[in-house]
């Protein structure tokens, strides 16, 4: 770790055009602070990471000379980083609001600097990043696959909505469906039992801002999923297929369907990891999930406090009490647990959040915190939320204390195989 590096700030003007500052730092941001960088925060611009301007913000640097933070004049915005998965941010980039800005996309923004003829970021290497790299699918195997499987299931609707996912979206699930790699993606439901906040495929018309991406429209059939299911295990037999993602609701809303498409897939192969990535709040039906056969459950979760979970999620008929049901009763039943853990610097460092977190741990059974950097407008975000009370301890100590604190715990940034002496069943 070179802890000399010290960059310079990146900003843009109103074309997005990026360019650095040739004397000012940057400078980053946790929760509602501006904060310096340190050395040792920084690693070079990860390979399929890209970069964003910020509308509607100014940028601000920092003065090596006086220590003192400047707001640059004029048309200079804050640049942020946009990390692959496998990255965990650390801090934001540093920014204050123009007057009268609308709220920011929903990306995850982080912060971003020049130093020695490369651009360098504020973040972690969470996990193995080379799995989700999108350089390692070129673009013409990804269209020549989507072409012969199109080709070859012409009635399956699932494959023909996952095809524009895969190609215009460059979903890496989708991806992987067609090119039978690693996790494929099973979207199943429309509707939801959660309004949260940052969703990335619905939101209400009065919404500061768009969701990026359009919902599944259509309930595919049984047929549909285990057509999709099965295609993935014969090419792949150590491969996951999951249900729920960022293209649809809960999938637990139609669990009746999920159970007759795993015992369907179960009768035929005993190969394959069958996942759902649910908000785990449909305890009694997931149990029934769990029991037909599933391997893998990774549940989505932003805090284990009542008051900031319910903010965010914003649960329909069901309490965090729910989920955490959930996840122990998966994991007393042989199931291989996660936790698709939001994260934001500034809020998921708290003390508070920390230690109700590690309680939760506990008391759950989880095996796995998948670190996933949230992405939404900051003000928007933390004007939901309840305020601060305890310190903060920055995103590194987080999984730290974790590691130290829940035994056995791991900590990534996406779903794996279970480690070879984990099988549910023989």
């Amino acid at each position: 770790m070179n802890t000399d590096i010290q960059p310079l700030l990146v900003f843009a003007d109103h074309q997005g055009q990026v360019m650095n500052h040739h004397r000012l730092q940057p400078v980053g941001r946790t929760g509602s602070y501006l904060t310096e960088v340190r050395p040792e925060e920084w690693i070079p611009l990860p390979e399929g990471a890209s970069l964003v301007w910020l509308p509607g913000t100014r940028a601000i640097g920092l003065d090596p000379g006086s220590g003192e933070m400047v707001h640059l004049d004029g048309d200079a915005y804050a640049v942020g980083a946009l990390l692959p998965q496998g990255f965990t941010r650390l801090l934001l980039p540093g920014y204050v609001k123009r007057k009268g800005a609308e709220p920011l996309p929903l990306f995850g923004y982080t912060a971003v600097g020049w130093y020695d003829g490369r651009f360098y970021v504020a973040a972690d290497a969470t996990d193995d990043p080379s799995m989700w790299n999108p350089a390692a699918v070129p673009e013409e195997d990804v269209e020549r696959a989507v072409r012969e499987l199109l080709r070859w299931h012409p009635d399956n609707r699932l494959f023909e909505h996952l095809s524009h996912c895969a190609l215009t979206y460059g979903c890496m699930t989708a991806k992987n469906t067609f090119l039978g790699r690693q996790e494929a993606a099973l979207p199943v439901s429309s509707a939801c039992n959660a309004g949260c906040v940052g969703c990335i495929s619905e939101q209400p018309d009065d919404a500061p801002f768009p969701s990026p991406q359009v919902r599944l429209d259509f309930r595919p059939s049984v047929e549909e999923l285990v057509d999709v299911m099965m295609t993935h295990i014969r090419r792949n037999p150590h491969g996951i297929v999951s249900f729920g993602q960022g293209c649809e609701g809960e999938p637990a809303t139609r669990w009746v369907d999920m159970v007759r498409a795993i015992r369907a897939v179960r009768a035929e192969t005993r190969d394959g990891y069958i996942n759902i990535n649910t908000n785990g709040g449909l305890t009694k039906p997931l149990q029934v999930v769990v029991d037909a056969g599933l391997d893998l459950m990774r549940v989505s979760i932003i805090s284990a406090i009542d008051d900031h979970y319910n903010a965010y999620y914003r649960p329909r008929g069901y309490t965090l009490e729910d989920v955490a049901a959930t996840l122990r009763y998966a994991a007393d039943h042989g199931v291989y647990t996660s936790i698709n853990y939001l994260v934001f610097p500034g809020v998921t460092d708290r003390e508070e959040e920390i230690e109700a977190m590690v309680a939760f741990l506990r008391r759950t059974g989880v095996h796995l915190v998948q670190m996933r950097n949230l992405n939404i407008d900051p003000e928007y975000y933390l004007s939901r939320i309840p305020s601060q009370r305890g310190e903060l301890y920055g995103m590194r100590a987080v999984m730290d204390i974790f590691r130290a604190e829940v035994p056995g715990i791991e900590i990534g940034s996406f779903s794996h195989v279970p480690p070879p002496e984990w099988r549910r069943r023989a």
